[in-house]
């Protein structure tokens, strides 16, 4: 009972199965709305930033209390909904629809590459509009970094910027690969969160750096997406809202670029700490030994 009463709800609602994109009808549809948004959320960033600057002294962070475990636990329970919800409703669309592309695709392929002239209706695109929805609450976490640690990343607005201008590509030229990207996303999102909330509350935290290798995970796995949707495209007569998905992989390949810059970087600040730390061990024992 309980199953089917969740399969309804994040699958079978009227709500879902009638659901479409309309710049009318959609809240957040507009070009007007998503670049004053994001222009919104750097301007007011970098603003915060410079009044903590000015007024706070440095070495000092903002109390921030309970807020980030709960916006962590918070933002791990929609990417797990987000996920339940179009998995659930990529089985059921599969299912209804397969008579009009079974001849030349499997559903894996389906996934990948959308039938030329897919309008953005339906169970799936509804879930990727509660993703392009979500990305906008991403965006708070860069307060906590700024609060917390007097720093404004760059990779961390650029990141944010970059993916919410993508999932409102997805949705307005009904971009092939998104289904997919927003299952992979969604799952990494509630197991980074998950384990954000974990380390939060007090609990043991991972040995390795998981959050970093969990990021490293959902970019190789994007790649590896992307190559599949560029071969199907040749092989399969083309996919729906390819032009889209250009410049979505040129967006893709500067999130690669800057994250891998970031990796090293803070890869070889770790280094360079460790090394330091070792020759003044070395040094303090000279000293003894005399």
């Amino acid at each position: 009972m309980i199953t089917q009463t969740l399969i309804y709800y994040l699958s079978q609602h009227p709500s879902i199965v009638t659901f479409r994109w309309s710049h009318i009808q959609s809240w957040g549809s507009t070009w007007s709305f998503l670049l004053t948004s994001i222009a919104f959320y750097l301007t007011f960033c970098a603003l915060v930033h410079l009044f903590l600057q000015i007024f706070i002294k440095r070495g000092r962070t903002v109390p921030l209390g309970p807020i980030p475990a709960a916006y962590s636990l918070f933002m791990a329970l929609i990417s797990a909904v987000i996920f339940s919800g179009i998995l659930l409703s990529t089985a059921a669309e599969i299912q209804e629809t397969r008579w009009f592309w079974r001849r030349s695709k499997t559903p894996f392929q389906w996934l990948l590459c959308f039938p030329l002239g897919t309008r953005p209706s339906g169970r799936v695109f509804f879930w990727s509009y509660m993703y392009y929805l979500s990305r906008y609450l991403h965006m708070f976490r860069t307060f906590f970094t700024i609060l917390r640690l007097r720093k404004l990343v760059s990779f961390q607005l650029v990141n944010n910027s970059i993916l919410t201008f993508m999932s409102f590509l997805w949705l307005e030229f009904s971009q092939s690969f998104q289904v997919l990207a927003i299952l992979i996303a969604t799952l990494v999102y509630s197991i980074i969160y998950g384990y954000r909330f974990w380390t939060a509350v007090g609990l043991p935290c991972a040995c390795f750096p998981f959050v970093l290798n969990c990021q490293i995970v959902l970019l190789g796995c994007n790649v590896a997406c992307h190559v599949g949707v560029l071969s199907l495209h040749f092989m399969k007569g083309g996919c729906n809202g390819i032009g889209a998905w250009w410049f979505n992989s040129v967006l893709n390949g500067a999130i690669l670029f800057l994250f891998l810059n970031f990796y090293v970087k803070m890869y070889l600040g770790k280094r360079k700490e460790v090394i330091s730390e070792a020759m003044e061990e070395a040094e303090m024992m000279k000293v003894k030994d005399k």
